[in-house]
């Protein structure tokens, strides 16, 4: 089994369209920011689980549209009006860096009167921000809400094996089957695996094989049949 053991810069995720995995749990939100600027609405909700691909979405987004990318709570009264100039805005991370709420309302606003796109991601619904402002509150349920939802079987082995192209590591096919069969049915489960067997891989100098993978996921019983054929 040949292997290339990664340099710390291969790790870096790769935010280009051609990187982003489409399949069913994300592809109407995927085919609703392809069609700008034929939205909707200028505004719109980007809702999706930890490491389901709204940053990726985002920057996808942002390189089209020549946006404005920042995190949620630099969002204040007085960068309102520069930014309502720009043609397009990313705010990341609006449940978890809440932006001011007065500058968010009046920033909708402005996207609707002048007509600004403006995405916000986020890991859950408006509802469970812990928005205190009612108009703001109704606001945000009245935008289009683009949902990527946690990856079917398909979506996750395809992650699964992109996550360690993107390290430049190899993988025998039957280890890669071995993995999927026990992994968390998550997107945070596959980034959380893949992670720790690259970490193990590069402590010990050694390929991941199947019996990595059983110590890694607490299955070292398995490990006695690394060598047989599945």
């Amino acid at each position: 089994m040949s292997l290339q053991l990664p340099l710390p810069l291969d790790s870096l995720p790769r935010y280009g369209r051609e990187d982003f995995l489409v399949g069913k749990p994300n592809e109407a939100a995927f085919a609703y920011l392809e069609r700008w600027p034929r939205w909707l609405a200028p505004a719109a909700l980007l809702i999706g689980p930890e490491g389901s691909g709204k940053t990726h979405l985002a920057a996808i987004f942002a390189e089209q549209s020549e946006a404005q990318v920042m995190r949620a709570d630099r969002l204040t009264r007085e960068t309102v009006p520069l930014l309502a100039q720009a043609r397009a805005l990313v705010l990341e991370d609006a449940d978890r860096f809440p932006p001011e709420e007065a500058a968010l309302f009046h920033l909708l606003n402005l996207a609707r009167e002048t007509g600004v796109f403006v995405i916000l991601t986020a890991r859950d619904v408006p509802e469970n921000w812990g928005v205190k402002t009612p108009d703001l509150l109704s606001r945000l349920r009245r935008e289009p809400r683009l949902e990527l939802h946690e990856p079917d079987d398909a979506l996750l082995g395809a992650l699964f094996l992109k996550h360690f192209a993107d390290r430049q590591i190899a993988l025998e096919a039957a280890v890669a089957r071995y993995a999927l069969a026990r992994i968390e049915r998550s997107y945070a489960g596959v980034q959380n695996l893949v992670a720790a067997l690259d970490r193990e891989s590069l402590i010990r100098k050694k390929p991941v094989t199947r019996a990595l993978v059983a110590e890694v996921l607490g299955e070292g019983a398995s490990a006695e049949n690394d060598d047989q054929p599945e």
